[in-house]
């Protein structure tokens, strides 16, 4: 870190010539300079104010070692030490500081501030990296002069297929800012190569994935869930199911970073949605060592696993939201991470009548992956805000539309066993006599989404249910 430059004795002003006020005040400033100790600190243009004694702060040293917010800023400095400030042009402020009076009398008596060069969005990773000192710890990767930054990530098997963002030490100091978690936290070990993952390396793919750092905590909560024994990433990963991880979020963060719970809701457009589901896969790929074709043995895959991941629309739902089905408090915000393929679409653009609705939604569901399958694969039922309109007129809750539905699906064992309507697939012979649901207790979610127009539900078919495959996880999202 570097050490702190001293500002001289006397007045000292920060300005910057694209600032309104600062350029309102120069004459003021003019006239300090005649009458006191001066010394201007131009952050942008080193012959602004004129008539002064100005020192060219372009490079921000003093503007950021000294915490300067706003400009203008007038000091009064003893030995190093600041005896008086004043924000902004406010004249008696300027004349308390200065012990001078009659100060800018053709003035207005206020003026705002602007904010200061040292503390612009833009430039903050820049100043982090020269003046606060690198807190990164991953190594660096040198390319060569005529070497093309995003053709070398594809070529050192950093991309998912899709171009990526370079992960310069500025954008992910810029990404740290977004969590107050230290860099060299451990976050989790990632399967399948059971590596310690720091927040650090969460963010450099954050970066790689497009995020923006209010994003960030999302991505962390999603890594810590999807690295939990119950959620079984390296089975995830090794089945040849075309399965991935599908993130839901809830709380109030959705809001607060512009995620899509609405029209789309699965599809492309929204930077949140598609960022954030991208960063986990890619957590999963750089630093477990996920890669398809290796430990990855999907069959088929789905587009899902480049980036699946949303907001459920809990201003327009008839129920609770997804995370309070697993615990969570009202106001929470949440990651749920649920083992799944890609959407499919139940059209009843008929039921007006919750039986009608419920019966068929039933008929899609017991389709799920095979019709004649049964218990082994859960569900998330997205259900559209016209259907869930047909049910909240007629007052259904949540559980009870989940218990019409497990009772819609329960399933003669003769309809379901080897050989039944000329299909080898199905259950064992013995349980011809047997009664069976389509999903285990609690294997049927439900989620409320999409846009308000249009008579759809869609059904995500999960993996392998339970400890033989994938739990749902909650996680909390931490600052």
């Amino acid at each position: 870190m570097d050490s702190l430059p001293l500002l001289p004795s006397g007045l000292v002003a920060f300005v910057k010539r694209e600032c309104p006020t600062c350029t309102l005040v120069a004459p003021v400033l003019a006239r300090l300079a005649a009458e006191a100790a001066l010394t201007v600190f131009s952050q942008d243009d080193p012959s602004f104010p004129a008539g002064t004694r100005i020192v060219d702060d372009r490079s921000l040293d003093f503007s950021w070692h000294h915490g300067i917010e706003a400009v203008p800023t007038l000091l009064r400095v003893r030995d190093g030490e600041i005896l008086g400030r004043a924000v902004g042009w406010h004249r008696g402020e300027w004349e308390q500081v200065t012990g001078l009076s009659g100060l800018g009398i053709e003035l207005p008596e206020w003026r705002p501030a602007c904010g200061s060069l040292s503390v612009d969005p833009d430039r903050q990773a820049e100043l982090l990296v020269r003046f606060a000192g690198s807190k990164l710890h991953a190594r660096r990767v040198e390319l060569a002069a005529l070497e093309d930054e995003h053709e070398a990530m594809f070529e050192r098997g950093w991309s998912d297929g899709l171009p990526m963002v370079p992960p310069t030490e500025a954008r992910v100091m810029r990404m740290l800012q977004g969590t107050s978690r230290a860099p060299d936290e451990v976050v989790a070990v990632v399967a399948p190569d059971l590596v310690e993952c720091t927040v650090e390396k969460v963010a450099i793919n954050a970066v790689m994935a497009g995020c923006k750092p209010e994003y960030l905590p999302v991505v962390l909560a999603a890594v810590e869930a999807a690295c939990t024994e119950q959620f079984n990433v390296h089975g995830v990963l090794a089945t040849t199911m075309p399965v991935g991880p599908v993130i839901i979020v809830n709380g109030p963060i959705r809001r607060a970073i512009g995620m899509n719970s609405g029209m789309n809701v699965f599809g492309q457009g929204n930077r949140a949605n598609l960022a954030i589901g991208r960063a986990l896969q890619l957590v999963v790929r750089n630093v477990g060592g996920g890669r398809p074709g290796e430990v990855d043995r999907a069959t088929h895959g789905n587009p899902g696993k480049i980036a699946f991941c949303f907001a459920e629309d809990e201003e327009g739902s008839p129920w609770t939201p997804l995370s309070a089905d697993f615990g969570a408090a009202p106001g929470t915000s949440t990651v749920v991470l649920f083992t799944g393929e890609g959407p499919r679409c139940i059209v009843d653009q008929q039921s007006r009548d919750p039986e009608s609705l419920a019966r068929s939604l039933a008929a899609s569901l017991r389709t799920l992956h095979h019709a004649k399958l049964v218990i082994a694969f859960d569900c998330l039922l997205a259900i559209g805000p016209e259907h869930a309109r047909v049910f909240r007129e007629a007052g259904w809750t949540k559980d009870a539309v989940i218990a019409r539905l497990t009772e819609l699906l329960q399933i003669p064992g003769s309809e379901l066993v080897h050989g039944a309507g000329g299909i080898a697939e199905g259950i064992p012979e013995h349980l011809a006599g047997a009664t069976l649901p389509k999903f285990r207790p609690n294997g049927l979610r439900i989620v409320h989404c999409g846009g308000k127009a249009g008579l759809f539900s869609m059904m995500i078919g999960g993996w392998a249910s339970g400890a033989i495959g994938s739990e749902p996880v909650m996680k909390e999202i931490r600052p």
